[in-house]
C-alpha cells in the first residue's frame, strides 16, 4: 500500500514540474532549463518511497542512474563533442557499489580493488579524451590513500603511515613540478613541510620517559 507521504510527494512533484514546464515554455522556450529543477524535485518522491520501504541500497542504485542520465542529457545539450559525463559517472557508480558491498566495503581487499579500478579507469579517460595533461596523477594520488589508510590504521603503524604518506605526497609534488614547470625546482618547498610529519612522530615515540 502506498504511503500517504509518498503519494503527497508524487503529486507535489508532478504539480511543481508541470508548473515549471509552463513557465519555461512561456518565458524562454528556446532554452529547456526546466530539466534542472525537475531533476532536483523528482528526488523528493524517490527518496520518500525508498525510505518508507527501507530499501536504501536500491535508492542508491536508482539515484545514481538518474544522476548519470541527467549528466548525459546535459552533456548532449551543452557540449556533445566531448563526453565529459564519463568523468563524474565513474565516481557516482561507487555509491551503489559500496552500498551493495556491505561489510566487504570496509576491507583492505575492497580498497585495493577500488583503487586499482579508479586509477585504471581515469587513466584510460585521461589517455583517450584529454591526453594533453596527465591529470590522472590527482585521482591516483587520492585513490592510493584508501588502501593505505585502512592498512596502517588497522596495524596501528603510525610512523610507517606518516612515512608512506609523506613519500606519496612528495612524489606528487615532484611529478607536478616535472610536468608543469621543469625549469624551476619548486617541489622542495612543500616537500620540506611534508617531511616534518614522520619526523615529529619518530622523535615523539623516542622521547625519554618523564
Amino acid at each position: 500500500m502506498t504511503s500517504p507521504r509518498v503519494a503527497f510527494a508524487v503529486m507535489g512533484s508532478l504539480m511543481s514540474i508541470a508548473f515549471l514546464i509552463l513557465v519555461n515554455h512561456l518565458t524562454s522556450p528556446g532554452y529547456l532549463w526546466v530539466i534542472h529543477p525537475a531533476f532536483a524535485i523528482i528526488q523528493w518522491p524517490i527518496a520518500m518511497y525508498f525510505a518508507a520501504s527501507g530499501r536504501i541500497k536500491a535508492y542508491s542504485a536508482v539515484t545514481s542512474l538518474l544522476i548519470i542520465l541527467y549528466l548525459i542529457v546535459e552533456n548532449i545539450a551543452q557540449s556533445s563533442g566531448h563526453p565529459w559525463f564519463l568523468y563524474p559517472a565513474f565516481a557516482i557508480i561507487w555509491w551503489p557499489i559500496i552500498m551493495y558491498a556491505g561489510r566487504f566495503a570496509g576491507t583492505l581487499r575492497m580498497a585495493l580493488i577500488g583503487s586499482f579500478c579508479i586509477i585504471i579507469s581515469y587513466g584510460a579517460l585521461n589517455l583517450l579524451l584529454s591526453p594533453q595533461f596527465p591529470w590522472i596523477i590527482f585521482p591516483a594520488y587520492a585513490a592510493i590513500w584508501w588502501p593505505m589508510s585502512i592498512y596502517f590504521s588497522r596495524s596501528r603503524k603510525w610512523f610507517e603511515f606518516a612515512l608512506c604518506a609523506s613519500l606519496l605526497t612528495s612524489a606528487l609534488f615532484i611529478i607536478l613540478n616535472a610536468v608543469t614547470s621543469p625549469e624551476e625546482i619548486w617541489a622542495i618547498y612543500p616537500i620540506f613541510a611534508v617531511i616534518w610529519w614522520p619526523l615529529s612522530i619518530y622523535f615523539y615515540a623516542r622521547r625519554p620517559p618523564v
